[in-house]
């Protein structure tokens, strides 16, 4: 086993990681000189509504799949073994639900940024108050998710940490800004193939090493890393089959669901049918690479055994493992450690581009526009530009805040996935609940982020284990999040051999992966306590296009009459749910209620009778109105 001082780049390996960097700067500057050249808001931030599915599928799985997730699964598998794997069984309900109820609202509603929904739905404060967490959240993560990956190459082969962190940083950056959205879906495009190709040659060359795939099996279930179903319910148990099934369910539905760099990436499709495939077709996606992750844990388990470099001092920690693991495989084969590298990178480049364009298109829409709303298209996107790039001068910033944290990187990644948790509650709380007013929301977000940070926090500092990585979109996003404590290197295995813990000690114990809905079902119920306390919101004044009718949907077989009662006085029609029509036919004032205005050239493009717009609220004023068109299909 050779040491870390015999492992180092050569030419060949770094001609591919600059051909990397190459490449994702020529898409932007494509898309800076080419159509319209970025030079209006919805182009810039919406790719001008056009993409298909396949690149917008292939964004979404380039933003889920972090550096740090690149590095965390294999490290997961080797140590724990291969019941990990079961995350992929969340995936089918963590994407099947965003397709056919989030996607839809936030697509018809004609967003660009997600905490608009919170303005129509409750009022401009819960908005406000939805924006700047969301700001917080990934601000505090992009630094750390450029720096981390390039601290543990660095301490692996010498390459050069403040180089590799300053050039990534300013080449996304530059992308980002010049060349839109657009540029950051295609180049995730790109760097998606490079992550694929990257991990693949490590698990073909590996596997031949070690004799073969049937070998490596072999000396994985030997090792007992071969996992059986475990039906534990226990939800304090790390990892059981429940855990990783319904508790990842709830993780994947504050990424896909609701986070801003996805939900943008929808938003982004020409039709929402192709937005909704997006999300079908990202689904095989993330099994084929949820599996690559994990035979090369067992790759290279079946290299090293229980003696592996960790073990032996080599390296200090379990994502250098990785990496050092990919240098010994690939040592003769020149230009292959530089594929992971590019890899490794491609994996950081599309989620600090996903966070500086979510970023920009939050800070524009929610905190820009709404006073300056006589703002041309061009200076907005001029605005929009100048955001973009100078979140990405704030990441270079915010990798260097993170350099002198030390043991608190850990804390700082583990921010990123609490605040996921209570977003996602806030949203599920509008939605799904009619009665919910912006006191019961704005409430049970504060709790629900004070709920997180305490179980979070507390359960980091009982612990004093100290965990290498995080996958931030795992204990939920990340994008971003993003999403699983990939690596948590003994976490709650730890605390569930010792003694039984007891009291609090018992509660900061709970799965990692439970987090999310923990902290999402506090939102609900905190919010719909406030808000009957408060005074519910009557149904009559909720805009129906911002609440979805899920026991309607469910309970499709009642009379009619019952089905109204579940509706809690909301006044729901058939036609409102038709994927062609724009769903804004109605607006919302200022504290929150339904206003009544719209004009009969919505109701004859719509083609609504008179009685049904009476029905639905709308008033035929033509003052004081504005009209989204119909979204083409």
């Amino acid at each position: 086993m050779p040491s870390p001082a015999q492992m180092r780049f050569s030419v060949a390996d770094y001609v591919i990681f600059a051909l990397l960097l190459i490449v994702s700067s020529v898409i932007g500057l494509f898309y800076a000189l080419s159509g319209g050249r970025q030079s209006t808001t919805q182009e810039f931030l919406l790719a001008g509504r056009s993409m298909t599915f396949v690149p917008v599928a292939l964004s979404l799985l380039a933003t889920f799949q972090s550096a740090v997730a690149i590095l965390g699964v294999p490290a997961e598998i080797y140590t724990h073994g291969t019941e990990y794997w079961f995350l992929g069984c969340s995936y089918f309900l963590g994407l099947l639900i965003p397709a056919h109820i989030f996607v839809p609202v936030f697509y018809r509603l004609g967003l660009t940024s997600t905490y608009e929904y919170l303005e129509l739905r409750f009022n401009r404060a819960t908005r406000l108050c939805g924006t700047l967490t969301f700001i917080f959240q990934m601000v505090i993560y992009m630094g750390v998710v450029l720096y981390a990956p390039a601290l543990a190459l660095n301490a692996v082969t010498g390459f050069d940490l403040w180089g590799a962190v300053l050039t990534m940083g300013l080449i996304c950056a530059l992308y980002t800004a010049v060349g839109g959205l657009k540029a950051v879906i295609w180049t995730d495009v790109f760097q998606t193939l490079v992550m694929f190709s990257g991990q693949l040659a490590v698990i073909i060359i590996g596997a031949k090493q070690a004799g073969g795939i049937g070998e490596v099996w072999r000396v994985a279930v030997k090792g007992g890393k071969i996992a059986g179903i475990d039906l534990n319910p226990d939800p304090f148990e790390r990892h059981t089959f429940w855990t990783l099934t319904f508790g990842g369910v709830f993780m994947m539905l504050g990424l896909y669901g609701v986070n801003q760099a996805q939900v943008q990436r929808y938003l982004s499709s020409r039709s929402e049918k192709q937005a909704i495939l997006s999300c079908y077709a990202v689904f095989p996606c993330q099994q084929i690479v949820l599996a690559m992750g994990c035979l090369m844990g067992l790759v290279m388990y079946a290299r090293y055994g229980e003696n592996g470099p960790l073990q032996k001092g080599y390296v200090s920690a379990s994502d250098q493992m990785v990496l050092y693991f990919v240098m010994d495989v690939l040592q003769d084969y020149p230009g292959l450690p530089g594929l992971f590298i590019a890899c490794l990178f491609s994996g950081a480049l599309s989620t600090i581009s996903s966070a500086f364009n979510s970023l920009a298109a939050v800070t524009m829409a929610d905190l820009i526009k709404p006073h300056y709303p006589d703002m041309t298209e061009s200076r907005a996107a001029l605005v929009s530009k100048s955001l973009a790039l100078g979140y990405g001068l704030l990441c270079l910033g915010m990798a260097y805040i993170a350099s002198l944290m030390g043991s608190v990187l850990q804390a700082a990644l583990s921010i990123f996935g609490m605040i996921g948790g209570p977003l996602l509650g806030i949203f599920c709380l509008g939605m799904f609940f009619p009665m919910a007013n912006s006191a019961g929301a704005i409430s049970g977000l504060v709790a629900g982020l004070v709920m997180a940070f305490w179980i979070g926090i507390g359960s980091f500092i009982s612990q004093r284990t100290r965990l290498s990585f995080v996958n931030a979109t795992s204990i939920e996003n990340i994008t971003l999040s993003l999403t699983t404590t990939v690596i948590a290197t003994a976490n709650q295995t730890t605390v569930a051999a010792s003694a039984g813990p007891t009291g609090l000690k018992k509660f900061y114990s709970l799965s990692y992966l439970w987090y999310s809905g923990h902290n999402a079902a506090t939102v609900v119920i905190v919010g719909l306590l406030v808000s009957f306390l408060t005074g519910p919101m009557k149904g009559e004044n909720v805009n129906p296009s911002t609440v979805v009718p899920v026991l309607r949907y469910l309970l499709f077989f009642l009379p009619e009459r019952c089905k109204e009662k579940l509706s809690c006085g909301v006044r729901y029609h058939p036609a409102i749910n038709e994927p062609s029509l724009q769903c804004s036919l109605v607006q919302k004032a200022s504290n929150g209620e339904m206003r009544k205005d719209a004009t009969e050239r919505t109701e004859q493009k719509q083609g609504l009778d008179p009685d049904l717009s009476a029905e639905l609220g709308v008033a035929k004023k033509d003052e004081e109105v504005e009209i989204l068109q119909e979204t083409p299909l």
